[in-house]
Order: structure tokens, then sequence, then C-alpha cells
């Protein structure tokens, strides 16, 4: 059997390559952030705050950064949703859903032992009868939201990461409504980057690809190592949005978003410009926060370290050419400028340019880590296995959506009509009160997820509240196996990982993060249990 190292395990995960984004490049950020009203969409003041800090020359725009009170240990803070209009340079108006009125929103800076207070004001239209649908799986509601801590192991029930809460708008224009979450974070929680979005089952793909995302940094361990203490640290929240006519189209038919280009921006910005001197070492925090495209990371001719995934470090630095990141998922890199010039990190293609590097100054000398104080790579022999089947059948309903997104395997949902058997198409989609996966703490499983859809194939596996261990891919073993919570499983082919949940009970869920494919049905209920 076949080893694999970890670089090229990274490489040979799946690529979707979205419409390329080439323009002019630019240097700025997006404008003031005010809100502005459209016709027939309520706006909330509150949400006229910047959150992007201002660029001007060489400068490289970073999201406001809202950390925990070192005397409480609590970071107590508002986001407010509401439509803003944007001044995107190379870009243009754009009038999108947002958080604090900016793409993406506030960086959230906490440590382990510290607590998220997050009021979430609801300054969005009244949902119309039109967005509404008996069928779940139909997309439906598109002001109505929640919040989800991509990639923190928190609990997932309460007030805290619940997937299951609806944050629904005011019933009359102009009129807002407020919601609280309180996320603690544990001791011995990985230092790492996570990132928060929707998750309201039906109208998250909609929301996220307006823009409505934010970095979650927790500060720890790997952040008091010398050598990347020494080094600038840049957050890189990677936007899709697919604009029509200034706006997103809500996800009111199935192909909707077919022939739109996607517009990437990185941290508001399109093709924004980054300086690094000759020798400097850089750490970047990067986080693809589109809901359907993932991105090829290369940056041709300049030297790359990776030292995290997902928001767990490895044990030692692992140089790279190229890393894939599937929607969600996040990479901690170390980059070291060479020699004097212009680069571009490109996404999903070549021609695809997220951001331009500039090598220029005078000349540093920094010097990368032997070690970090990474999550060791093995669990135990397993106890239990599941098999998982993600699968798409095209073209079996009636209506806008005409697609079956489907888990089968272990633990699928049952059909909605126990006459109509497997021919029921609502069997293997999401049904909110049936529990698909119950998983007991402590006990080391091994998943089999197996992509076996032949269009629409492109299905990125996440895991709400626990972290996995990838042993396989293809069924070829890594010579070095690696946590993630987010990964592509390859078109016709398979992934296998263990698992060990630890810590909270509670229902939470599975599902494939190409978040359209979520939308309409690609999701499993999972309960953790003692």
């Amino acid at each position: 059997m076949t080893s694999l190292a970890r670089r090229d395990v990274l490489k040979c995960l799946p690529v979707v390559a979205g419409a390329a984004v080439t323009g002019a490049v630019g240097s700025g950020a997006v404008g003031s952030g005010a809100a502005v009203a459209a016709p027939g969409v309520a706006v909330d003041a509150g949400a006229s705050r910047a959150a992007l800090r201002a660029v001007g020359g060489a400068g490289f725009p970073q999201p406001e950064t809202r950390r925990a009170d070192p005397d409480t240990g609590r970071l107590v803070t508002r986001l407010t949703v509401a439509f803003t209009e944007l001044a995107v340079p190379g870009v243009g108006r754009v009038l999108t859903r947002t958080y604090e009125g900016s793409v993406p929103g506030p960086t959230l800076r906490v440590r382990p032992t510290e607590t998220l207070e997050i009021t979430q004001v609801n300054a969005l239209p009244p949902d119309t009868a039109t967005t509404h649908h008996e069928d779940v799986n139909v997309p439906h509601h598109f002001n109505t939201f929640n919040l989800h801590t991509h990639g923190l192991h928190v609990d997932p029930e309460g007030e805290s990461d619940n997937v299951f809460r609806s944050f629904e708008p005011a019933g009359a224009p102009g009129e807002t409504t407020t919601y609280r979450s309180t996320v603690d974070i544990p001791e011995g929680h990985p230092a790492g980057t996570f990132w928060y979005h929707p998750h309201h089952h039906g109208s998250t793909s909609t929301q996220v690809l307006n823009g409505m995302a934010g970095v979650i940094v927790v500060e720890g361990d790997v952040d008091d190592v010398p050598e990347i203490a020494a080094a600038r640290e840049v957050v890189l929240c990677v936007s899709e949005l697919k604009l029509s006519g200034e706006r997103v189209p809500d996800l009111t038919s199935h192909g909707i978003w077919d022939g739109i280009t996607s517009t990437f921006l990185v941290n508001g910005a399109k093709n924004p410009v980054l300086t690094i001197a000759p020798g400097e070492i850089q750490r970047w925090r990067i986080v693809n926060a589109g809901a359907l495209t993932a991105h090829f990371l290369s940056l041709g001719g300049v030297e790359m370290h990776q030292i995290a995934c997902d928001g767990v470090t490895f044990m030692k630095p692992v140089v790279t050419t190229g890393v894939t990141l599937p929607m969600g998922g996040r990479v901690d890199l170390l980059v070291r400028g060479g020699r004097p010039g212009t680069y571009r990190l490109t996404g999903g293609g070549p021609s695809q340019h997220l951001l331009t590097l500039v090598v220029t100054g005078a000349a540093r000398s920094m010097s990368l880590p032997d070690a970090l104080p990474g999550r060791p790579t093995e669990l135990p022999e397993p106890t239990r296995t599941r098999r998982l089947i993600f699968r798409s059948n095209e073209n079996v309903f009636s209506g806008a959506f005409p697609n079956a997104y489907q888990i089968l395997g272990d633990g699928e949902t049952p059909p909605a009509d126990p006459r109509a058997g497997r021919g029921d198409l609502a069997w293997g989609r999401l049904c909110a009160d049936y529990v698909n996966q119950r998983v007991r703490l402590g006990e080391v499983e091994e998943w089999t997820i197996v992509n076996d859809s032949h269009a629409h194939s492109h299905h990125p596996f996440h895991l709400h509240t626990n972290h996995f261990l990838l042993t396989a891919v293809d069924n070829r073993k890594l010579a070095t196996p690696v946590w993630h919570d987010t990964v592509a499983v390859p078109p016709n082919g398979s992934i296998t990982f263990r698992l060990r949940a630890e810590d909270f009970t509670g229902r939470s869920m599975l599902h494939c993060h190409q978040l359209q494919h979520g939308d309409e049905g690609m999701m499993q209920v999972v309960e953790y249990v003692n």
C-alpha cells in the first residue's frame, strides 16, 4: 500500500476551480462600510461601523480585532447583521448582508478558559412567504440566521455553538430582533485559526455568499514559540461573492448562481497588495470563507512552510509549494520573502489572483522553528467503524430544486413514506428530528466517507464539535495523519479517518461544506452521548 507524505495528501484532494477573477490590482479596502438603505431593505444604523482598517499606499487590509478583557476573561461584543452598501475597489458598489457593516466581520481573539458573549442583532427585513417551503431541504428564510463557531471544540447546545437555533428578523420593516450566544473556550483548547458564520438550514449558502463570515483566533502555546512570535501576523479571510447587478441573488432555484463569475475578496478587497522584505518571515492565517469554491493556494517562487491545518498545530513546519483549501478549511503558513519582485497568490486556478505579494526593502534575517507544540498524530485502534456515502441524484424532483443531495450508508435518514422505500428521495436527506449518528465520548471510531456522485461531486466533509484524524485518502495511507474538521472527499473516491469525541454531549451536525448541497439536504444530525 502506497504511503503519502503530508504535503502530498494536501495536494491530492480535489479542487473545484471558480471562474478566474483578474482585473486590476486593488490596494484599497472596503469603503466606509456605511449601511445604506435600498428600496424595500431595512438597515440598522448600528451596522454603519466599518470593521476593516483603512488602507493607504502599500498597506494591506486587516479586519478589525476584538479581544477578550484580560481582567474578566470575557469578550463581550455585538454583531449586527444588516444590508450594507460597500464600495469595493476593483469591483464597485455592492449591496450585501454583512456583520457590522463589513466583509468580513471583525476578528474575535480569545484564549482557552475565556468566553465569547455575543449579542446578535437581526436588522434584516422580514422573511416573505415566498421564501418558505414545507420541505425543509428547499432553501428558505434568507433573512433568518444563527451562529456557528466553525472548528471550535465547544458545547454544541444551549446558547453556545447551537446550529438548531433560529435568529429570525422582526415582523415589520425597520424593526430589529436581538439574540445572545455565550461560547466558553475550554481549558486546553488548541491555539489556532477558526471562523464564524451563519448556519440556519436553508439560508446558509445565500448568507455566506453575501460575505457573512469572520475569523476567530484562539491564542496559546504556539504563539509563544520565539520564531513565530517574531513574525508579523496577517489574517487572510477569502470571501466568495456571486454578484449579479450589484447583489448576490438569493438561492430561489438550483441554477440561479450558474453562469455568474465568482468574485473573490481577501479581507474585503479584490487582489490587495501585501509587502514583505527579503528574508522576512510572516505568519499567514488563511480562511476559505467561501460557500462553493475550493482553492489550491500557490505562491510561485516564494518559500512557504505549513504549521497548522484547521486550527491544529503540526509537530514541526512542513515545506510546501501549494495547499488545497476546501470551503471552510483553514491553513497557517510561515511565508519567507525571497528575491525582490512581485508574486501572486493564486486560488482556484493559475489566473485566479487572490492577492499580490511584493518583496521589497532591506533584507532581514529571520529563522524558522525546528519544533512546534502540536497535537500528536495518533489514536488507538478503533472499536467501531462507520461508512457514509455522499451521493447526488440529478433531475429527480419537479420544481426549482430538481436534485437530491443524500448521505447514505450507516445511519441514513429513512424514507418519509415507508411504503415507498428507497424510491422516496426524502431518504438520505436531512431530517432535523432524526439522529443519524450516535457517537460515544471517548470511544475511538474509524469512519470511511465515500463520494459516489457523478455530477455536482465536490463534497467537502465537515464535522461539528470534534476534530478527526485523517489517515487515508482513496485507501492510501498517509505517512503522517493530519487533524481536520473539514476535508474534501475525492470524486469517485474516499477518505478514512479516526474520531475520538470528547468533553461535550448533545446534538450536533455533519454535512457537505459545499453549502448549497448542505442547504438542499446533504446533512446529518450527530448526537454525542456518554
